[in-house]
């Protein structure tokens, strides 16, 4: 996707998306798995993507665990992968830390396996203390139990001058039991301890799409995730397509919401879009129709007039908000519109 491309509303798609892109980037918290359990449909759409000869590729923000346990986790759950196939933010703060420090150095690790792995694959050697002579910090998701103390182990560091590098900003983190907190959440206690800022490397930033093209090779690649200010807003900016799956923490009301760099290419219910087609959407006066649907802004509000497949609504509403909202973002009453739909 350039970013010239019209952002007033979804693309359509005459073959399916895994015959039109060649690789897929796909998140895993919210797209593959939840809780460590296969999301409905996934396992199936993505062996059937694979065996249709799209290259498939990971790309998370957790960093907690390494590229070796994600793909053993993803094998069994059906989805067969490669360590080489996921891409983590802790390799790409890594890299990004490696740059800027001589080999050899020790960084604070505030994080678990998967950020210790990453850094030394980059030739930094992770230490636990701030009172071990480290050159940084490297924060990253730890997962729940995580230890308060290690958070202070930061300030201690981040105070005395240290930089301080975070492998995400995700305030959330989808989970088998609901939300829970996330990197992001952690990275802001230690912002409010030391009032330093650190430098990210997680989706949406440059860091991270940088270590997915070295890592992936993809042509013509297109981003599948669940969060419109990581992997949708990471598409973005990193000039490619975007499917947006309603299966973690976005949902129809944020999605019509959406400013530009939030607007995803096309959007479907889960993996089974990557199999399929897109339907266009198509002006119609000063409304916009897809499928049986056509709608419009009336008013303070949108309006959904018709019938057929709920998801065919979402996309013309969407068409009509985004239209509405330009390069802003919707103000519109948009409950009523979505009743009817349930998603």
């Amino acid at each position: 996707m350039s970013h010239q491309q019209d952002r007033s509303r979804p693309s359509g798609s005459s073959t399916a998306l895994s015959e039109a892109y060649d690789t897929a980037l796909l998140d895993l918290d919210g797209v593959v798995y939840a809780g460590g359990e296969a999301i409905g449909h996934a396992v199936e759409s993505l062996t059937e993507a694979r065996a249709g000869g799209m290259h498939l590729a990971y790309v998370t923000n957790n960093a907690l665990r390494t590229p070796d346990a994600v793909a053993e986790h993803l094998t069994e759950l059906g989805v067969p992968a490669e360590p080489s196939d996921v891409i983590t933010s802790a390799q790409a703060v890594a890299r990004l830390v490696a740059d800027q420090l001589p080999p050899g150095a020790r960084v604070l690790a505030i994080g678990g396996d998967g950020l210790r792995v990453a850094l030394r694959e980059r030739g930094l050697v992770p230490v636990e203390s701030a009172d071990d002579d480290p050159a940084a910090v490297a924060q990253g998701y730890g997962g729940p139990d995580m230890a308060w103390g290690r958070f202070a182990e930061a300030s201690y560091a981040i105070r005395r001058g240290l930089p301080w590098f975070a492998s995400n900003t995700d305030l959330t983190i989808p989970g088998a039991r609901g939300i829970a907190p996330g990197n992001g959440a952690a990275v802001e206690v230690v912002r409010i301890a030391t009032g330093a800022e650190p430098q990210v490397a997680g989706k949406p930033l440059p860091p991270m799409h940088r270590e997915t093209v070295l890592r992936t090779g993809a042509k013509r690649p297109i981003v599948v995730g669940d969060r419109l200010d990581t992997d949708i807003e990471g598409a973005f900016n990193g000039g490619v397509d975007s499917l947006l799956v309603l299966t973690g923490v976005t949902d129809a009301a944020q999605l019509l919401a959406a400013p530009p760099q939030h607007r995803p290419t096309y959007v479907d219910r889960d993996l089974r879009g990557l199999l399929t087609g897109q339907p266009e959407v198509t002006p119609a006066g000063d409304a916009y129709r897809c499928g049986g649907w056509t709608a419009a802004v009336r008013g303070d509000g949108l309006v959904l007039e018709g019938e057929g497949e709920a998801l065919d609504g979402l996309r013309a509403l969407c068409a009509a908000a985004w239209s509405f909202a330009g390069s802003g973002v919707c103000g519109l009453e948009t409950g009523k519109a979505l009743a009817g739909l349930g998603l």
